[in-house]
Formats: structure tokens, sequence, C-alpha cells
């Protein structure tokens, strides 16, 4: 018998499908008078300023994709600073007239910016004496102090994680995301929070350390330990995940990462706490969405995932090499935007193609992926228009080999299946069939024009059903997650070959499921995605993220200059279908 909270999550994913002509519940307008504040603080809390620092040659973009290349940075102020500047901190501001708003390094779905995070470290020097757990807050690249814990509390979590370690934990205000996109933003929620996992990866990365997801943790422990367990309301903040952070090499293994908890001591001594600081008002009115409650309730992890769950990555991804390139990773964090449209002619090689397409297939030691700790559910399906010495079409990335078979017979059966012309060895590139897949790309991704003026498209696709059963409701949430963190990679590598990439939330589900042949649920479409020539917009001024500090800090901030734009591009217009809905969108 199927659990009903199972129902619930199938349901919730059917009725906010978005079809042609027939869009998933939403405001239908922009209702500015409670447009949400995009920062939440703890008014009354301790501000614990960071350090903000200057964009150096150093680290190399390559090398931080896979982990022993980078040396470990010492934990304190200066390195918990770095942290969070190349994860959450502000990019830039944007004025177009007397409008300004600010930008962030984490992608966000409009720009709205869901996703908080939260440390919990013991002492660090140069920050705070004592253990404790902290609220970031990006608009002052700062620390909130929201509740100190006693030597003991942190010495039962420390006991069970590498030395010097510290955890980060991601929360969800599903307000700031409903308010624009109504019942289909809980989606956009978790595409996200898998943004900034992978942000964190990253950024992790560039200082030696390494980030694993703390899968082990129920949802109302973690709420607990980052105080969010006393907020309710519309604005109200939700658990998502908590995520070790330390030294590369210092051993965390899957047997430990599969025990690590919340001891109930810690929890008891959070639970009576006097948590500082009372959380700002952020909309003077709300819309309500009471199928986002009921998905939320439904996906919550309530107990430890099954010995099923835990299959990390054992394969190694050999074709991708550690180069040579001159590319400083943290220029092109910050320099990360969402294109707004594409030009329609720029391409790249093939080669290039290949090396973007292995950044995002998962590795033993590669990052970000090695911090998810189950087997990869999510492939890539292709439209391909502008790579040279490439036949232009339809592809597959095939990102757990072993799907393969199941993907093949699930799909179009009149599709070729052959690897890719010149693919490396160990990238399961397929090509599918060849043509003019621009109109296809368009019409699928809400009509939109960006889908078809890039370089390529790409359709994340799920491996849905079987996942659901298999693991249990909550693990809807991972499946976006995953889509988010292939986002993140796909944007930090659009910045390093030259182009820029787009996440695109508004796309037709099932529309995209027939162009390859697909029928069911046990495969579904979850995110889009697109890179190419962007298409600068020179009405838009940029500022620096922080002149608004930098003074009062005297650090010149190089390198920040260059900023991102945030949207999921949503633009509701109609397409021009043809008369039946099969394959042939291919001209």
């Amino acid at each position: 018998m199927r659990a009903p909270t199972l129902d619930i999550v199938l349901g919730y994913h059917e009725r906010t499908k978005h079809r042609p002509f027939q869009f998933a519940p939403a405001p239908g307008y922009m209702d500015w008078d409670t447009q949400p504040d995009p920062f939440r603080r703890f008014e009354g809390a301790a501000v614990l300023p960071l350090d903000l620092l200057p964009v150096k040659p150093e680290p190399r973009d390559e090398s931080a994709c896979a982990l022993g290349h980078i040396a470990q940075r010492p934990l304190d102020r200066v390195s918990i600073s770095q942290l969070f500047q190349d994860a959450l901190a502000l990019s830039a501001w944007k004025q177009a007239g007397s409008s300004r708003w600010p930008l962030r390094v984490n992608p966000s779905s409009g720009n709205l910016h869901p996703t908080e995070g939260y440390l919990v470290a013991g002492p660090i020097a140069g920050l705070h004496p004592r253990p404790a757990v902290y609220h970031y807050t990006p608009f002052e690249h700062a620390l909130e102090l929201r509740a100190e814990l006693s030597d003991d509390a942190w010495l039962e979590i420390a006991e069970q994680l590498p030395g010097g370690a510290v955890l980060v934990g991601l929360t969800s205000i599903h307000w700031r995301e409903s308010w624009k996109y109504g019942e289909r933003a809980f989606r956009y929620c978790h595409h996200d929070a898998g943004h900034a996992i992978g942000s964190f990866a990253v950024s992790a990365a560039g200082l030696g350390w390494e980030a694993k997801l703390l899968e082990s943790v129920t949802d109302g422990d973690l709420a607990v330990l980052l105080g969010v367990h006393v907020q309710n309301g519309t604005e109200a903040e939700h658990a998502d995940c908590l995520l070790a952070v330390f030294s590369q090499g210092a051993g965390f293994t899957i047997d430990e990462q599969r025990v690590f908890t919340i001891p109930g001591t810690v929890r008891d001594e959070l639970s009576g706490a006097r948590w500082s600081g009372v959380p700002n008002r952020l909309s003077s009115g709300h819309h309500p969405w009471p199928v986002i409650d009921e998905v939320a309730a439904a996906t919550e992890k309530l107990s430890r995932p099954g010995e099923v769950f835990w299959s990390p990555i054992v394969r190694e991804n050999s074709s991708l090499e550690i180069g040579n390139s001159p590319i400083p990773l943290r220029r092109i964090i910050h320099q990360r935007r969402s294109a707004v449209a594409l030009d329609r002619h720029t391409g790249i090689t093939r080669d290039a193609f290949y090396q973007i397409l292995l950044k995002v297939m998962p590795g033993s030691r590669q990052v970000p992926f090695t911090t998810l700790p189950w087997r990869p559910c999510v492939d890539l399906l292709l439209f391909v228009h502008r790579v040279a010495d490439l036949t232009p079409g339809l592809y597959a990335l095939v990102r757990d080999p072993l799907r393969k078979e199941a993907l093949e017979s699930a799909m179009d059966r009149a599709l070729a299946w052959t690897r890719a012309d010149g693919c490396p060895a160990s990238l399961p590139l397929f090509f599918l069939e060849a043509g003019d897949a621009r109109g296809a790309a368009q019409q699928t991704s809400c009509d939109q024009e960006i889908a078809a003026d890039g370089v390529f498209a790409a359709a994340m696709l799920s491996e849905y059903r079987a996942s659901l059963e298999a693991f249990g409701p909550w693990f809807y949430r991972r499946l976006y997650w995953e889509t988010g963190v292939i986002g993140q990679v796909l944007y930090l590598e659009a910045e390093a070959s030259g182009i820029r990439g787009t996440g695109i939330g508004c796309f037709f589900d099932d529309l995209t499921h027939r162009v390859f042949g697909l029928t069911g649920d046990r495969f579904q479409v979850l995110y889009h995605f697109t890179m190419g020539g962007p298409v600068e917009d020179p009405r838009l001024q940029t500022h620096p993220p922080y002149r608004h500090l930098a003074r009062s800090q005297g650090t010149a901030l190089a390198g920040c200059e260059i900023s991102h734009e945030e949207v999921y591009v949503t633009a509701f217009s109609t397409p021009d279908l043809p008369s039946h809905l099969s394959r042939p969108y291919l001209r």
C-alpha cells in the first residue's frame, strides 16, 4: 500500500506542471506592495562583521574541481569570512534609473533568494570565543549571534566529525518564492537550496576544505539546531539541510556520516535556549498557497535514511584532466551571472563542450558531487545548436551509466543512441537525432527564445518514481537539490568558457517528455538550462557589492565590479504549437 504522503508529492508535482495554455496556479501579477524583503535579519541579535576579502589570482578554477589540489587554510575568522563571501554574499548592485537591487554569488529564481545560511561552530579565532549558532546576513556580510552552545554540547557534536569541522545549515522561506511564482514555488526553493549546496561545496574547495551533506539528521532536529523551530506563519523558515565542512583528507567515512546525529542533550539545551533576535517582517501582506504547506509537510524527513540510500560515488571521471588554466576560481564565482538574452551566433568548440559536460559528471573526487551521499539520479537531455564539428540535434548525457538501458527503453525507440563523435572515454554522451533543435528547445521552455539562441540547452531528467518509492517522499527535495548542484556547475563552467548560462524554471514538463518520446512518470524533467553568448543591457549600471561597508573596513574589493543577474526566465507567453504534440519539432 502506497504511503499517503507519496500521493501528496506525486499530486503536487502533477498539478504544478506548466502546460501549453495552462500554467501552474500563480498570482498572475506582481503585487509590489507585498514584495518580500530580500534580507532576513534577526533584530536585536549581536552582529559580528566578517572580513571583506579581495579576489586574488589563486586558487585557480580547475584546481578546485577535484579534491586534493589546493592547500588547506586554517579555521579562523578570515577563512570563515571567505567561505561565506564565496557562497552566499552579494556580488554587485544593479541600477536602472532610480531602481536599485542587489545580486548574489548564489543563483536564485527571480533574484528572490528563499535560502538562508547558518553556521554552527566551536570557538573561532578572531570571531567568537565560545561555541555558537549564527545566522549569515549577506547585506552586512556578517554573522548574527543567535545562541551560544555549552562546551559539552559542542563536544558531543564535534566528537562525531573530523577535527576542526564546522556545520553549515540551510533553510528556505517559501513565501519569498510563492509571492511571485505561486504553487510552483516549492520547486524553485529547492532548486535554490541545491545551488547553495553546490556554492558552499565549491567555496569550501577553494579553501582546501570539503563539504558533506549530513543526511542522517532529521528535519525536526535540524530546525532545533538552527533555532527555526520557534518560527511559524507564512514567513517561517523551513529546515533544509546540514553540511559538515572540514579539511580535505581529514577523513569522514560514509559509515561515520550515516550515524551522525544531534544528541538528545543538545536538542534539549537548544529547545530551552533563549534565542537572540526577532525575525524581521518580510511583507506587509500575504497570499496563502495551502498546497505548498501540504507538500512541505509530506516531504519532511522524519527518520534516518535506510541502508539503500547511502551510495556515494566510487568511480573515477578518468577523462577529466586538471589542467593549467590561469582562470582564478573566485573571479568566476563573483562574476557569475544569469544571462537574460543570448546573441544567436556565439558557438564553442567540440572540445570545450565536452569539457563542460565532463565537469557535470560525478566522480569520486569531483567537487561538488562528492558532497552528495546518494547515487546520481539526474541525467541531461541536450538540445545542441552551435557546437563546432558536432551535428546539431538531440543528445543524452547519462550521468549514471547503469541507467542507460532503462532510459533507452523508456524513450522513443527510433532514437539512435550512438556515441557522440570524438567523445572522451568517461563521458557517456549519446547522439539521439540530427536536426535543428532550436524550435524544440524554445517551445519546451515556455516559448522563450533564450533556449534557442545559445550554444545548447539542457533538460535535467530525474529518475523520479523509483527514487521516491525507494527512499521516501522526502527525497523529492533531493532530486531538486541535485539539479541545483548541476546547475551551479554549469553556471561556473559557462563563465570559465567565456559564455554565460541561465537556469530556466518555466518549461512545459510533459511537452519536453514528448520531444524525447518519454511517457509515464518513471522519469520526470525538473529543470531547464541554457548557455551562449550573452547580450548585455546597456541601460543597466553595475556597482560594487559592498561599497556601503568598504569605506568603514578600508577594504578594496578588487574583482567584484563584475556581477550576475538572477533570473529563472518566466516569460508567460503562449507558444505557437503544432496541431499535434508529437516529436517532429526538429526542422
